[in-house]
């Protein structure tokens, strides 16, 4: 009996040390992980931030370049049917599109959606501005109609004010 009390006398003060030790070291190495997954997310921020920042600048020079004034600024030309120039107008839209289309990574769902609406309502735009033309008109005779109608509700406003917003909240 005298051996195995001999015994608990060692055994119980290294079994609290133990337990001891092991809560002292699980919470360090939590603390640890903690701080690695801090500094992870910190380095993370620090690659992304400068991506998607570039992405909604990218997006944003999108929709002024494909708005009818500025578009029609960059391409025209005098010696265009109406017809013709439609179809530059258009191919240009949807190429500028097509340039951008990897931003979307970068930006939220809807703020994408706005700038698809955005295109296609300026697409729109333009396709009506054409037809209500004669064959025989101009491309001068176009760009005013479609920046009369422009005048009128600018399609990429929406658009761009959203993505503002949106950059501003995610970075400032």
């Amino acid at each position: 009996m005298i051996g195995f009390l001999e015994a608990l006398r060692y055994t119980i003060p290294a079994i609290i040390v133990f337990i001891t030790a092991y809560t002292l070291l699980k919470e360090y190495f939590a603390q640890e992980m903690k701080k690695r997954h801090v500094s992870m997310m910190e380095e993370k921020h620090k690659v992304s931030l400068p991506l998607r920042m570039q992405a909604y600048e990218r997006i944003i020079l999108l929709l002024e370049r494909i708005s009818p004034r500025n578009l029609i600024m960059r391409v025209h030309d005098q010696k265009m049917t109406a017809s013709q120039f439609h179809g530059t107008l258009i191919r240009a839209i949807r190429d500028e599109f097509d340039h951008n289309l990897s931003q979307q990574l970068y930006v939220s769902s809807k703020g994408w959606e706005m700038v698809k609406n955005a295109k296609e309502e300026i697409v729109q735009q333009i396709n009506t501005c054409a037809g209500q033309l004669d064959e025989n008109a101009s491309s001068t005779d176009l760009s005013k109609k479609i920046l009369e109608k422009g005048a009128e509700k600018p399609a990429n406003r929406k658009a761009l004010e959203f993505l503002k917003a949106e950059a501003r909240k995610s970075f400032l």
